[in-house]
């Protein structure tokens, strides 16, 4: 099958009258090239289960069902439903389209024994829902997702980097992480402000068991970066220097000097002190 064979995104866009919403970070990528970029990206999809989220008019869709995948589309918006609708036949069946909003739908109920991620992800909530898969079951694997390229690079920064962050912490506490290629703002409909970038995530064969706790003890960590762990480590224990010394962590080093094994002692020496 040929998504070529397909009529153009821009045309059914045009004819349903639909327009990017704002409010729900709506940017369209109508360029299948980049689409079957992406597709590609994530490896062999044929008969692989993907979840997509916000697919909008179908570009990225119609370019994971091309490669064969078996896809479960959620989407919030209504009113690109009949613009998705016309890939469940065209794909024999492989698409599951959901109305409803990623943060509330239960998606290990559509993913069986394990799904890709693969999405052009809204601007607005792509952290919060790349949070949620960390912390997900052996339901959820590979992901590769669209973040604003800013975000991206947050994602996959090593220690003294300037990018550096919480967010580097948690993903690599769980995934190998690549940013895979970057998306210029012109390829997208309308053009956002920024260009954005995919990330592939593979789960580590050593994921941290502990996420939520390696959460707090980031929050705590780099809420104040500039200082040092003795001291921005006191809105998480009064007890601070105490833990420092239990995981091994210089007292007077700071959040963006700790690697992926510090942090782990971190949050093992705060469970140990909290029970």
């Amino acid at each position: 099958m040929n998504a070529d064979d397909l009529p153009r995104l821009r045309e059914g866009l045009e004819a349903h009258d639909l327009w990017a919403n704002k409010r729900l970070g709506q940017h369209f990528l109508l360029d299948l090239n980049i689409t079957r970029r992406i597709a590609r990206a994530a490896g062999d999809l044929r008969g692989q289960t993907v979840i997509e989220i916000g697919p909008g008019p179908g570009g990225l869709t119609r370019a994971l069902l091309e490669a064969g995948a078996q896809v479960v589309a959620i989407e919030r918006d209504e009113r690109f439903l009949p613009l998705l609708e016309p890939l469940v036949a065209w794909s024999g069946d492989r698409l599951r389209i959901v109305h409803g909003d990623a943060l509330a739908v239960d998606q290990a109920a559509f993913a069986g024994a394990s799904a890709q991620i693969i999405s052009n992800l809204p601007y607005n909530v792509g952290v919060e829902l790349l949070v949620g898969w960390l912390k997900a079951g052996a339901w959820r694997g590979p992901m590769t997702l669209m973040f604003q390229k800013e975000v991206a690079q947050r994602i996959v920064a090593k220690p003294r980097s300037p990018a550096y962050g919480r967010l580097a912490v948690l993903a690599q506490a769980r995934c190998d992480t690549r940013l895979e290629f970057t998306v210029p703002a012109r390829a997208f409909t309308p053009a956002p402000k920024v260009d954005s970038a995919i990330v592939r995530l593979v789960d580590r064969a050593d994921p941290y068991p502990h996420l939520s706790v390696l959460e707090r003890v980031t929050f705590s960590a780099f809420g104040q970066r500039r200082k040092m762990l003795r001291s921005a480590l006191k809105s998480l224990t009064p007890e601070a220097e105490a833990l420092l010394e239990a995981a091994g962590v210089e007292p007077t080093a700071r959040a963006e000097e700790i690697d992926q094994a510090g942090f782990r002692r971190l949050a093992d020496a705060w469970r140990r002190q909290t029970t």
